[in-house]
């Protein structure tokens, strides 16, 4: 584990084999303990391996504090909660009920992933509905010893939280301050289908900066300092893959060859920062076919609002 503050560190599920591409947050107190966002349950035994390095064990844990409930993120937490009953889960309200009962988040992943849904994520169980906090924003939550501060930061996705840690100006932010894998650090915005809102997201990432955050915690991965200038790389890259997009729709009868010319001109864009090892980790971390899916959606959503 990895102390970035006093009572704060954070852990590598090393996703699918690999370092640095999934993160958990673990806020610890003088008894208890809390995570953010514990990941899929596919790196379970990585989470308990890293947990015992640290001389904690997940019935150590208190509360679960979710950013939001995307497989690579939340996908544990049912498997957790059977484990150790006494766990409450933070989410948000919007989040809280596939939580509860999973069949249509299931219904959605598996028409993205397909057959390698166990082999990327592993189960996802539901959480009881008694174990559940559901939050709206603006809420402040104590938990593992820390008190957060809570904001609303949809975009990537509807049910997207933000958690902010006022002693150590520290953000903690899932995806909505995109995808960042070191050593490259190059930063990309995540954007499967169905939620992706590119003014929301704006309006989000304003909301982030209003805390005067010193750094962010990103799930993709790790701590990163100077969180104006990131969020500034973010946005200029999410509303040039949504002009990219919006071209292509215009310009491409065929959805596949838009879809192929997508993740080809935006991988040739990626290749020129990373190296051939770091852009695979990219793309477990960011799949850009589903990234062209959830941008497409976007603006036929958009279109679809300005016809009524």
């Amino acid at each position: 584990m990895t102390i970035i503050a006093p009572g704060i560190r954070f852990l590598d599920l090393r996703f699918q084999g690999s370092p640095q591409v999934v993160a958990t947050g673990v806020l610890e107190g003088a008894s208890r303990v809390a995570l953010i966002d514990p990941g899929p349950a596919s790196t379970l035994p990585v989470l308990r391996e890293q947990l015992a390095l640290g001389g904690l064990g997940l019935g150590d844990v208190e509360a679960i504090l979710l950013t939001h409930i995307h497989l690579d993120h939340a996908g544990a937490c049912g498997t957790i909660l059977r484990e150790h009953p006494g766990i409450t889960v933070h989410v948000h309200e919007r989040g809280a009920p596939h939580l509860i009962n999973p069949e249509k988040l299931l219904k959605s992943a598996t028409r993205l992933y397909g057959g390698a849904m166990d082999r990327l994520w592993g189960a996802f169980e539901p959480v009881p509905e008694a174990n559940i906090r559901a939050l709206a924003g603006g809420e402040v939550v104590t938990a593992g010893g820390h008190t957060l501060q809570t904001a609303y930061t949809p975009g990537h996705a509807s049910h997207h939280l933000a958690y902010f840690d006022e002693p150590s100006r520290i953000a903690f932010v899932g995806d909505v301050a995109g995808v960042s894998l070191p050593p490259a650090h190059v930063i990309v915005p995540p954007t499967p289908p169905p939620d992706i809102d590119v003014e929301a997201w704006e309006a989000s990432a304003e909301k982030i900066l209003a805390w005067h955050p010193e750094a962010l915690f990103l799930t993709h991965f790790g701590l990163k300092a100077n969180p104006a200038i990131h969020l500034q790389e973010l946005m200029e890259r999410l509303r040039g893959w949504a002009r990219l997009v919006k071209d292509l729709m215009a310009d491409e009868p065929n959805e596949d060859a838009r879809r192929t010319r997508f993740a080809r001109q935006v991988g040739l864009e990626l290749r020129r920062s990373v190296s051939d090892a770091e852009g695979l980790r990219y793309g477990l971390a960011i799949g850009l076919e589903q990234s062209y899916n959830g941008l497409e959606r976007y603006w036929t959503k958009k279109a679809e609002r300005a016809g009524r």
